[in-house]
């Protein structure tokens, strides 16, 4: 599976902002602000652009006021403005939706941005232009909560996996790890990618369930104690229910995390210990299905909600999208007693 990004598509640098809607701007900055730490940039009575202490563009989360909870959109960076143009031919040119933004007319703190849905059903703007912002790298006396360092990544949930891994393939994204198998009639199935622009694991990584659905958004803190800090801070809180999972440690990727979910039910990752993958000769580490390390390097079983719960996604006019089923679910598939069986 080399990766051979189409020769009209736009130069992707890396994930760079979230947008997503909650039904109560106040619960929200409880959560995303005071326990975990994000920097309020920009705020109006209904959204709050927020950022990590590491990050100097404008914000990389976006929370918007809305009826119900969603994904409002995805964005990717691009790297000259030309590959905005890029991008809105690139997806005319496969018949999706496209609408143009000029500045002031999309997010605040971007510039002309196009926003599309992609052909796995997913709300995504490309962008270059955005607000700089102050540096608080060594703001120390800022820090509190979780102590969030920058966006990392987009995890989503699709039905085909192998059309996912096509689509961010066409846009130039290299595959770290995977989850592969054989079916019982002796197919090759592919279960979950982790595909990237910038010299990490992942941007962008595929869970397979019904979609287009949002399954995370994964944000990096710099040491695992910070991790286990805001675990402690929630129980502290007798908030403990707003942990889904974790702490642990991944088999893939080797980070170590805790999954939460905030009072809407978005799901984010805390994220710490992935790796670099910057060699153009970098390969991919293929994990077996049957591996039971691959989700817990530990050996913890997965809760059956981190597989079937997952936000919604809008379309370009702001109406919840419908989901189709799973090809291949990889919940379903048997391990053995050894963890390879």
């Amino acid at each position: 599976m080399s990766t051979r990004p189409h020769p009209d598509a736009p130069d992707v640098i890396r994930s760079a902002y979230a947008q997503l809607a909650v039904t109560d701007l106040g619960a929200a900055r409880w959560f995303w602000v005071d326990m975990l730490g994000f920097h309020v940039q920009y705020e109006d009575t209904d959204a709050l652009y927020l950022r990590g202490t590491d990050e100097l563009t404008h914000h990389s989360l976006v929370l918007r006021k809305g009826p119900i909870a969603a994904l409002d959109h995805l964005a990717y960076r691009v790297r000259t403005p030309d590959d905005i143009d890029k991008a809105e031919k690139f997806f005319r040119q496969l018949g999706r939706p496209v609408k143009r933004l000029k500045k002031g007319e999309g997010t605040h703190g971007v510039g002309d941005a196009v926003r599309v849905i992609d052909p796995l059903g997913f709300p995504v703007e490309f962008f270059h232009e955005i607000d700089r912002a102050e540096r608080l790298i060594q703001r120390y006396d800022l820090r509190h909560g979780a102590e969030i360092a920058r966006l990392d990544h987009f995890n989503i949930c699709t039905p085909d996996i192998p059309a996912a891994y096509a689509h961010y393939q066409s846009l130039g994204f290299g595959c770290s790890e995977t989850i592969e198998g054989q079916s019982e009639d002796g197919e090759h199935e592919l279960y979950a990618a982790w595909m990237y622009r910038k010299q990490t694991v992942h941007d962008v990584a595929f869970t397979g369930g019904a979609g287009p659905r949002l399954h995370h958004l994964g944000v990096a803190t710099h040491e695992s104690h910070q991790v286990l800090r805001a675990a402690d801070i929630f129980g502290a809180l007798h908030k403990e229910h707003h942990i889904e999972r974790g702490p642990g440690r991944h088999g893939v990727s080797n980070a170590f995390y805790l999954y939460l979910r905030d009072p809407d039910g978005h799901r984010v990752e805390i994220y710490t210990s992935d790796y670099y993958t910057g060699d153009p000769d970098h390969e991919t580490y293929r994990w077996n299905v049957h591996d039971d390390r691959r989700r817990d390097f530990w050996g913890n079983a997965v809760i059956p909600s981190w597989y079937k719960e997952a936000t919604p996604v809008l379309d370009l006019d702001g109406s919840p999208q419908s989901v189709s089923d799973a090809v291949l679910d990889e919940a379903a598939v048997q391990v053995g007693a050894d963890g390879l069986g």
